[in-house]
C-alpha cells in the first residue's frame, strides 16, 4: 500500500518563499519520499549526524559543563532554529528549509569556539585557510559519511547554498560553488539574523549569570536600557535575577522586531512580484536591522567583545585552547601515524596538513583535551 503524503497544514508561503520546487535538487539523484519534504529530509540527515551531536560538547562563549547552566553550540544552534523558524513564519517562508539550515549552520566549527577557528586558519594559512562556513559545507559534502555509495548527506542544493552563504559579524561566506555575488535566499537571511538574534541575547545572559559583567556596567547601553526599562515596567517587584532574565529576553524581542518589521518593508520595495531570486539578486540584505536599532546593537555586541569575548577568564582559556590545538597540530604534522587510519588513507588525495584541520575541527573541547593529554 502506497501512503499518500496528507494535506500540509503549514501556512500559506509567500511568492518569496524557496519550495521544494526550488530545492535545486541533490548531487545524487533520489526518490521523493512519501510524506516528508526534502527539507525535512535534510533536517533529519543534520540532526542524525556526528558532526551535529558534537555540539553539545564544544564552547559557545563559556566552556561547556562547567556551569550546567550555559549555552553549548548544540543549544545556540538549537535556540537559532527556534527564532529562525518563528521569523520564518511571520514573513511566510519554508520553515522546514529554515530549520534545516540553522541546525547545519555551526556544524563545521572547531573545537573552543572562535579562538579555536582563528588558530586553525593560523595553522592552514599556507594550505587554503580554515573558516567555519566553509567547514560546515564540507562536513556535509563529505565528512559525514553515513551512506555506502557515496560520501556526504547528499544535501538539497538550497540548503547547502544557505549554509555557503551564511555570514554574520563572525561569519564570511567563503565557497567556489556560490562565488556569484548574490545573496543568499531569504530563507538562508533569515537563519542569518536569527544567529546574530541569538548570540547576541544569549552571550549577555550567560556573562550576567557567570558574574563577569554586571547590569551596572550595561547601564549606557541604549539596547539594554530600553529591555531593562521594560522589565522593570512589567514585572515591578520582581527580584533583580528575574529583572536579568526578563531583560534579556526583551533584548532577543526588541531585535527580532525590528528586524521582522525592516524585512517586511525591504521586500515589498522589491515590488509586488518579489520571489526568490529577486532577493537574491537585490544587492543587499532584505533580512536586516533597522538603521534605527543598528546601532545600538552592534554597541552592545562591541561590550560583550571588549568586556567578555577578550577578557579575564574567558581570554586566559582561549590562549590556552589555541595552544592545545597548535600542539596537537604540530604533532599530526610530524606524525601522521597518529592519525586514525580512516583519516590517513584521505592524505595523498587532500594532503597532510588538510585532512589533520579536519580531524581537529571536528573533535569537542574535551576529546581535544584527552588526546593532547594523550600525544603531547
Amino acid at each position: 500500500m502506497t501512503t499518500q503524503r496528507p494535506p500540509s497544514s503549514a501556512p500559506q508561503l509567500a511568492s518569496w518563499a524557496v519550495t521544494e520546487a526550488d530545492g535545486g535538487g541533490r548531487k545524487y539523484p533520489e526518490e521523493a519520499h512519501e510524506y516528508r519534504t526534502c527539507f525535512q529530509r535534510d533536517r533529519d540527515r543534520i540532526v542524525h549526524c556526528t558532526a551535529f551531536r558534537r555540539l553539545d560538547f564544544k564552547t559557545q562563549v563559556f566552556v561547556p559543563h562547567e556551569n550546567d547552566h550555559f549555552r553549548t553550540r548544540m543549544t545556540h544552534t538549537l535556540e537559532v532554529a527556534l527564532i529562525a523558524r518563528t521569523l520564518g513564519r511571520a514573513l511566510g517562508l519554508n520553515e522546514d528549509l529554515i530549520e534545516a539550515v540553522a541546525l547545519a549552520h555551526d556544524l563545521g566549527h572547531s573545537p573552543f569556539g572562535h579562538g579555536g577557528e582563528a588558530v586553525l586558519d593560523e595553522l592552514m594559512a599556507e594550505h587554503g585557510g580554515f573558516e567555519h562556513n566553509r567547514q560546515s559545507l564540507r562536513v556535509v559534502d563529505y565528512l559525514e559519511h553515513p551512506y555506502p555509495n557515496f560520501r556526504g548527506l547528499n544535501l538539497t542544493r538550497a540548503v547547502r547554498e544557505c549554509i555557503a552563504r551564511h555570514e554574520t559579524a563572525y561569519d564570511t561566506p567563503a565557497c567556489s560553488d556560490f562565488s556569484d555575488g548574490l545573496q543568499a535566499p531569504p530563507a538562508g537571511q533569515v537563519v542569518d539574523a536569527a544567529d546574530e538574534i541569538a548570540y547576541t541575547s544569549a552571550d549577555l545572559e550567560d556573562a550576567l549569570v557567570s558574574g563577569c559583567i554586571s547590569t551596572e556596567q550595561l547601564d549606557d547601553l541604549a539596547l539594554w536600557r530600553q529591555a531593562w526599562d521594560a522589565a522593570g515596567r512589567r514585572y515591578a517587584d520582581a527580584r533583580d535575577i528575574h529583572l536579568r532574565i526578563r531583560a534579556c529576553k526583551n533584548v532577543l524581542e526588541i531585535m527580532a522586531s525590528d528586524l521582522l518589521e525592516t524585512t517586511v518593508t525591504r521586500i515589498e520595495a522589491l515590488g509586488p512580484k518579489a520571489s526568490p531570486d529577486t532577493i537574491r539578486r537585490a544587492g543587499r540584505k532584505c533580512a536586516v536591522f533597522s538603521d534605527a536599532l543598528g546601532p545600538a546593537i552592534r554597541d552592545l555586541q562591541k561590550f560583550l567583545m571588549d568586556n567578555v569575548y577578550e577578557t579575564g577568564e574567558n581570554a586566559r582559556r582561549t590562549e590556552e585552547s589555541q595552544r592545545i590545538i597548535t600542539d596537537m597540530f604540530v604533532r599530526y604534522v610530524a606524525e601522521p601515524s597518529l592519525l586514525p587510519e580512516r583519516y590517513r588513507r584521505r592524505i595523498d588525495a587532500e594532503g597532510l596538513h588538510r585532512v589533520v584541520c579536519d580531524y581537529i575541527a571536528g573533535m569537542t573541547d574535551r576529546y581535544c583535551k584527552a588526546r593532547h593529554a594523550e600525544i603531547v
